[in-house]
């Protein structure tokens, strides 16, 4: 197995500063970036367990902590097991949080992370790749969508609201992609609805963007995240296979 090293590291943004989790195999060589985007629980000690097994794959990986503007990382106090009796508690906390996070204040950071990315003397010259959580769907479309000449492939996993009908939502970037993109969404999901499902289809066949979108049968919201109620083992495992594949083929 790969050994790998992570660090804590800061990303000057045009806002402020953003800390972030650092990954990469140990090896003194240059790996090609990835860019992780958090779920709305944050940067916490899961979240760099799944940077540490991209990192094994042979990729450095930069996890910001995207609420940057509201405290370093954990900007929310988390339990070390998030169940449900205490979503509700953190969730009055972290949604106040998550509507400041604008999309145009999204993309200056995203702007910020893949300079940052391709500045390092980890990283090779190539595209980078993107996988997102929750939240970090949306971002992940974002990004894909306002920096194309850098985004060779992305992913997003139990997202929440893609392709909505504001007159922003995150799925109208899609004629401005040129990455291949994965979703893999949660079965049942309430913030991605069956009609935002084929909202979301629908807008990048028309845009001719290489994608494939599948909902995991069972899975719940947030079945990735291996802290909380919510994880699916079988449904995670999958989502390694897929985001694995899709970084192969691209990057």
């Amino acid at each position: 197995m790969t050994t790998v090293r992570g660090s804590s590291v800061d990303v000057p943004t045009p806002d402020g500063t953003a800390d972030a989790y650092l990954t990469h195999p140990d090896d003194g060589r240059p790996h090609p970036a990835v860019l992780l985007y958090m779920d709305a629980f944050g940067v916490r000690p899961h979240l760099a367990k799944m940077a540490d097994r991209l990192a094994e794959a042979g990729y450095t990986v930069l996890a910001p902590n995207v609420f940057y503007r509201h405290g370093r990382a954990p900007v929310v106090e988390l339990p070390e097991f998030i169940d449900p009796g205490a979503r509700p508690d953190l969730f009055e906390q972290i949604m106040p949080i998550m509507r400041d996070l604008t999309p145009e204040s999204a993309m200056r950071d995203a702007g910020a992370y893949l300079r940052w990315l391709a500045e390092s003397p980890l990283t090779t010259d190539g595209p980078v790749g993107i996988t997102g959580y929750c939240l970090g769907a949306v971002l992940a479309l974002r990004t894909a969508g306002t920096y194309p000449e850098r985004v060779a492939a992305a992913a997003g996993f139990h997202g929440g609201n893609l392709a909505t009908e504001a007159p922003d939502s995150p799925h109208l970037v899609a004629d401005r992609v040129t990455a291949e993109l994965y979703f893999g969404h949660a079965d049942q999901d309430h913030a991605l609805p069956p009609e935002q499902i084929d909202r979301l289809e629908e807008a990048l066949t028309r845009a001719g963007v290489r994608h494939r979108c599948e909902v995991y049968p069972g899975a719940p919201h947030g079945y990735t995240q291996a802290d909380t109620a919510a994880y699916d083992a079988e449904a995670a495992e999958r989502h390694w296979t897929e985001l694995l594949e899709l970084f192969k083929r691209n990057l």
